[in-house]
């Protein structure tokens, strides 16, 4: 690409992301971050539909791997929104060097620490299993589902690292096609695996590996062909203490955010292991589908974060304001109705995955539960994603600790044993709550003390 192209496509690109009406540029952004994260969940969903098919067991096992799956995005999403949140306020300020060293920079460390959870992961892969809830049954389903996981682990941390730059960019309609690629190869390939290869859960394994490699390489490819203003190379990786340490502060609130969500799937599972592999699986079932709910509401958020850091970083405050205020009340809305339809149909759900009469009794109950809390759920996300985004690391990850960890854990470890079952139903939906009751009046003051413009934009 020459000069005079590149030069084009930069003062494109600031216009757009400066200029464009906010409310229309967050659906821009918005809409094809949450086809692929709605892509995402319904693959993860196929997993679960096409294992518990084998035992129950098996489906057990699904539930387990998912913390496997929440710690490798955990150190993805540090480096991703770490590195991103720097570049879009970069490409604001107009400085593109900037931006390429922060690219490269979050990139090859996430490479790294996706190599050290493989490396660590494989030969600890038992003792492993059991940590994150296995009961002796579901053990070995577990192991050889998540052989496959941590052989792809590298390509899943470095892919959450390139999705973010494009997302952060404002080049989400290029992130989607990576995403949604990997996701629909991975639909595909699970009943060839498991049923007509007759692999079982191996072939679970073996298909969420290869799907993650094809995401990775259609993600790269994006970089390769000069599709992005950050340039991804060995030689804008920095050596520079500082860079590393802005994105691992900067991306510090996802890493506690999916290190949490991960040791409360740990939590979760051993809480409910005595209450039987029923109980776990149903909560598996359950987390599986109310990320699949929240994601819409999510997805908005992550369309929201360019906007706010790009904006906050060319100064365009009253941009920041209207995208916090819109993001906040149309994910509310939105994830209103979406909550209603899975609260009235919540055993037909959970049926779809196993139709024991005890799954389903518990799966219904507490997707209710959950689907009466999501209401609560945009208020401490669009906080935490705008703190996070304009580099105000100390709300954000205060925020994180909140919704994802902090307040669940205690409750989950607590209630149960007051109230049975119930009480671990509840306590991810009444930690939700607790947290926005927190994130709503932070969030609030500061849109307040940010500096006013004489015009809107």
């Amino acid at each position: 690409m020459s000069s005079n192209a590149k030069s084009f496509n930069a003062e494109y690109q600031y216009k757009k992301m400066t200029e464009t009406p906010v409310m229309k540029l967050i659906f821009m952004l918005g809409i094809p971050t949450t086809i692929s994260m709605l892509i995402t969940n319904v693959y993860n969903m196929a997993d679960s539909f096409f294992v518990s098919q084998i035992s129950l067991s098996a489906g057990g096992a699904t539930s387990i791997v998912f913390g496997v799956m929440a710690i490798l995005q955990a150190f993805g999403f540090m480096f991703g929104h770490g590195a991103g949140s720097h570049i879009s306020r970069a490409l604001g300020e107009k400085e593109n060097q900037k931006a390429n060293v922060y690219a490269s920079t979050g990139f090859f460390w996430a490479l790294v620490a996706g190599l050290v959870i493989m490396t660590f992961g494989l030969i600890f892969i038992k003792p492993l299993m059991k940590l994150l809830g296995s009961t002796d049954t579901i053990l070995p389903y577990a192991v050889d589902y998540a052989k496959f996981i941590f052989i792809a682990a590298p390509f899943m941390t470095t892919s959450c690292v390139l999705n973010n730059i494009l997302r952060y960019e404002g080049k989400a309609k290029l992130a989607m096609i990576g995403l949604t690629s990997g996701g629909i190869l991975n639909i595909l390939l699970d009943p060839l695996f498991i049923f007509t290869f007759d692999l079982g859960i191996l072939g679970a394994g073996l298909a969420t590996g290869i799907s993650q490699l094809i995401s990775f390489c259609l993600l790269f490819s994006m970089f390769l062909l000069n599709k992005t203003q950050s340039k991804i190379s060995f030689k804008h990786l920095s050596k520079n203490f500082a860079i590393f340490k802005n994105i691992v502060v900067t991306g510090l609130p996802s890493l506690a955010r999916q290190g949490l969500n991960s040791v409360s799937t740990m939590v979760l599972n051993l809480t409910a292991k005595p209450f039987g592999d029923a109980t776990i699986a149903s909560m598996g079932y359950v987390a599986r589908t109310s990320s699949l709910i929240f994601c819409v509401g999510l997805g908005i958020g992550q369309g929201f974060q360019p906007v706010s850091a790009f904006n906050y970083g060319a100064k365009k405050y009253d941009r920041v304001k209207k995208g916090s205020y819109f993001t906040l009340f149309f994910g509310t809305a939105f994830l209103g109705l979406i909550s209603l339809a899975c609260f009235i149909f919540a055993p037909q759900i959970i049926s779809i995955f196993r139709t024991e009469e005890e799954v389903v009794r518990i799966g219904a109950e507490a997707l209710r539960i959950y689907c009466v809390s999501l209401l609560f759920f945009p208020i401490s996300v669009v906080s935490t994603m705008l703190f996070q985004s304009i580099g105000k690391s100390t709300p954000a990850l205060v925020l994180s600790c909140l919704q994802s960890g902090l307040i669940f854990i205690p409750l989950c470890l607590i209630l149960p044993s007051f109230i049975g079952v119930l009480g671990i139903e509840i306590s991810q939906p009444l930690a939700y709550f607790l947290s926005s009751i927190v994130a709503l009046p932070w969030m609030i003051k500061f849109l307040n003390s940010l500096p006013k413009e004489d015009n809107n934009n």
